[in-house]
């Protein structure tokens, strides 16, 4: 018989351990609430509004100023003329409203306060004919060194009544030479209108070039000026010599003489005009308007209101409205 076994003894229990202990509480001191500054306010900005064109706020420019000098035209365009009347007219109840218009552009040098001080200023001029056919395809080029007024087609000199395009360029007339230039400087918008009588059929005025260096350069009314006084004034201001008294008179009699033909001659053809014209040509030359517009007044534009007047030029005489 077996001997029982002793009984192994139990394991002794693990003696606690630092681990084991239960966690101690530490006082850890809290670290300082974060306050967020308040945030700067954004400056406010105004929205840049960008002013919307008006469709014809550059029909004047367009509208080339026929008879400017060419230094002028920059002294023209770099002030900002308002012609907010001339756009006006195209719309409902406008004087130009649904009707065919022609436009040509000028100038007009006046003598006007700007900035505060006087000064002569080229004024732009726009002036609308109101026609269902063109009022002219030609020019006049006078000036007082020719000797002769030429009526010229338009085509000479490169102009033409061509429809309105916003923005068009004009910068290929910058490269013409200094003698075309010229040219445009004495250019005139001309018409032609039989049914009246031409201030040219009633001009007792003849211009004289007489040539001899430096040229003498006059003007004779053969109804008001005696020819004898007339030379004599000359000689004694010393601007004629007195050894050329006799070809001077005669020079100037054959002036007259050529101006009385033409007088004869634009009579004879205004009333042929008149015999062969058509109804239809008559009626719309009867009908006809000119309409003088020029730039509405601004603070950015000199007062022009004294200076308005309706006289066009010698071809066109004063307009039936001026704007």
């Amino acid at each position: 018989m077996r001997r029982p076994r002793k009984k192994a003894p139990p394991p002794p229990s693990p003696s606690p351990t630092a681990s084991d202990s239960p966690p101690q509480a530490k006082a850890v001191p809290e670290a300082p609430k974060r306050t967020r500054r308040p945030k700067a306010p954004r400056p406010h900005v105004e929205p840049e509004v960008f002013r919307d064109k008006r469709n014809l706020e550059d029909l004047w420019k367009m509208a080339f100023p026929v008879g400017t000098e060419w230094d002028q035209l920059d002294d023209v365009y770099n002030v900002k003329w308002d012609f907010t009347n001339l756009e006006n007219a195209f719309e409902e109840g406008g004087e130009l409203h649904e009707k065919k218009v022609y436009l040509f552009g000028c100038t007009e040098p006046q003598l006007v306060t700007w900035k505060d001080e006087q000064k002569v200023m080229c004024i732009p001029v726009v002036v609308a004919v109101v026609s269902p056919f063109p009022p002219s395809d030609k020019v006049g080029v006078k000036s007082i060194q020719r000797e002769k007024e030429e009526i010229i087609p338009m085509k000479k000199m490169k102009m033409a009544w061509a429809p309105y395009i916003p923005e068009e360029n004009r910068a290929a007339l910058k490269h013409l030479k200094i003698e075309r230039i010229k040219e445009y400087e004495y250019c005139l918008p001309y018409f032609y209108q039989p049914l009246k009588e031409d201030e040219l059929e009633q001009d007792t005025i003849v211009t004289i070039v007489y040539p001899m260096e430096p040229p003498v350069i006059c003007e004779f009314d053969w109804e008001l000026d005696d020819l004898e006084e007339f030379i004599g004034d000359l000689i004694n201001d010393e601007v004629l010599p007195e050894d050329q008294k006799n070809a001077f008179k005669e020079f100037v009699k054959e002036q007259v003489r050529e101006s009385k033909k033409k007088q004869r001659e634009a009579k004879e053809a205004r009333k042929k005009a008149i015999e062969e014209m058509d109804e239809a040509t008559k009626t719309a030359l009867e009908n006809m308007r000119f309409y003088k517009f020029y730039p509405v007044q601004t603070p950015d534009t000199p007062d022009i209101s004294n200076v308005k007047v309706p006289f066009i030029n010698r071809y066109y005489g004063k307009a039936h409205m001026v704007l």
